[in-house]
């Protein structure tokens, strides 16, 4: 019999509470990724809820999404089938917390906000405080693989996560790593999960090492006429002996989006007030004049006892001034507890901002050693113009740069046009369609040459965020990899029946 939402939804119902099963065609939409919508919504409050949802999926031959709030379901490529979307917000439980230890133990549907939160009293944290931070899911977080501007000093999940448990394509419970850091033994396969996209198991515990929050924080923005300057002195920075909680430089874009734009949701309590007004809970307007059209900006935070950010604003002037007269900077700012939260929400939320300025918007993550980053700078520019596509990024001195084509949206002007009553509604509509597709086209050409641009240079690239329409036309992740045969085979022995959001990362052979 053919999966319909109706025979599907009932089926559900008799594994877990018909209550908590949905099949509504209003609220599948809301569970749609890519424009693929899911038969069913199945929304279990266990892992063995779940084991027995993914024994079921597996002898129906029926595919599984395992999705959180999702605020990120337009990474990745479209499902190739989506029959249940696995809404794991009920899983949202600390099951082990040991301050004195600092390890920690969730469950995967746990908001990440909620779980700081929780850990605020101890004076310790989780630093992943990364975009979408106010709504994300601790399991979102994990499978999505996106990284945090913290990365500079605290490194990323692979970094800190020491143990997970999971629903594997067998229906069977799994353990890896450990609760504490000194039982953790064996092969780290809980590390696989990061960035999977749930396409090799159903994470529904993870294991931290949680950190000591720091004592204080400041920040410190400089601006430049152009990128040399601002990657000089970045450079001088990471070659000193000072060592910045972020280091991010700008282009003149980003900065105006940053200047015109303000994030969505609560900024999360970490570094003192970190972005939250202590009276309302309301994210900080944008403070002072120092984002503009025309500058590059350096931005970076750092944190300690009082004679260590003393000893910050001191050297950070010194390495300034000690660039060549040509590329120093024609501004420099320390920002106190009053200012800095709102440059720190901005970056970020700086991908949840790009998207917000264009509907068309087209984030490319790219990895590149930062030595590279002034030549790689300069042609991704030369590739925006060449396709006549406005653009922003941010460079981190980690390595990562993001990309973001930002094309003009249409219907602004051919709303206009309607207005004025030069055009008939037919008329918008058929014009609509046409600049559509002459966007995606740019698009594509443009991708194109990032991913030849990136394989140039030894960089990795990867389209993090992008129109449903331009993914119907090429693969995110880009050509083919040289290890494409081995992920085949991981993906094989965690999830031998693909029903694990199939098509999401890896192309069906």
């Amino acid at each position: 019999m053919p999966v319909t939402s109706t025979n599907l939804g009932d089926r559900l119902a008799s594994i877990i509470d018909a209550s908590r099963v949905h099949s509504d065609p209003a609220v599948l939409a809301r569970y749609a990724v890519d424009e693929v919508i899911p038969a069913a919504i199945a929304r279990p409050g266990s892992a063995e809820e779940i084991a027995e949802i993914a024994r079921f999926a597996i002898a129906e031959n029926l595919a599984i999404v395992p999705v959180g709030s999702r605020s990120k379901l337009g990474i990745g490529m479209p499902p190739t089938r989506y029959d249940i979307a696995l809404d794991m917000t009920a899983l949202d439980q600390i099951a082990h917390y040991d301050p004195g230890d600092l390890t920690l133990s969730v469950d995967a549907g746990l908001p990440l906000a909620k779980l700081n939160a929780a850990l605020a009293p101890h004076r310790q944290f989780l630093p992943l405080l990364l975009p979408f931070y106010s709504t994300s899911t601790i399991g979102g977080v994990i499978a999505s693989g996106l990284n945090s501007p913290l990365r500079q000093t605290y490194g990323t999940a692979r970094d800190f996560l020491i143990g997970a448990e999971f629903i594997d394509g067998t229906g069977a419970p799994c353990k890896s790593g450990g609760r504490v850091v000194k039982n953790v033994t064996g092969y780290d396969l809980h590390k696989l999960l990061i960035g999977s996209f749930g396409t090799l198991a159903i994470i529904t515990r993870l294991n931290f090492r949680t950190f000591p929050m720091p004592l204080d924080s400041r920040g410190f923005v400089a601006a430049f006429p152009s990128a040399e300057g601002a990657l000089a002195l970045r450079r001088k920075i990471a070659e000193s002996p000072l060592s910045p909680l972020t280091l991010e430089v700008l282009n003149p874009q980003l900065a105006q989006i940053f200047a015109t734009q303000t994030p969505s949701g609560h900024e999360p309590a970490i570094f003192g007030d970190a972005g939250e007004s202590a009276s309302t809970g309301t994210t900080l307007p944008l403070p002072g004049d120092w984002f503009d059209a025309k500058s590059w900006q350096l931005c970076a935070a750092f944190a300690g006892s009082a004679e260590v950010l003393q000893r910050y604003e001191r050297d950070l002037t010194a390495l300034a001034r000690s660039l060549p007269p040509a590329l120093r900077p024609t501004a420099t700012t320390f920002l106190d507890d009053a200012t800095r939260p709102a440059i720190w929400g901005r970056l970020r939320e700086a991908l949840p901002l790009l998207l917000q300025a264009s509907p068309a918007a087209t984030i490319f993550r790219i990895g590149a050693l930062p030595e590279t980053h002034a030549a790689l700078l300069d042609a991704l520019r030369e590739i925006a113009q060449r396709c006549d596509i406005p653009h922003a990024l941010i460079a981190r001195a980690t390595g990562n740069i993001y990309f973001a084509l930002l094309p003009d949206d249409p219907s602004i002007h051919l709303a206009n046009a309607h207005v004025a009553a030069a055009l008939d509604p037919q008329d918008v509509g058929h014009l609509l369609d046409g600049t559509n597709q002459e966007i995606i086209a740019q698009l594509a050409k443009a991708a194109d040459a990032v991913f030849a641009l990136c394989a140039k240079h030894s960089a990795t690239a990867s389209i993090q965020f992008c129109p449903a329409l331009l993914k119907r036309h090429m693969n995110v992740f880009g050509p083919p990899r040289p290890d494409a045969a081995a992920m085949r085979r991981l993906k094989t022995a965690f999830d031998p029946q693909n029903i694990f959001a199939p098509g999401r990362m890896l192309q069906e052979s």
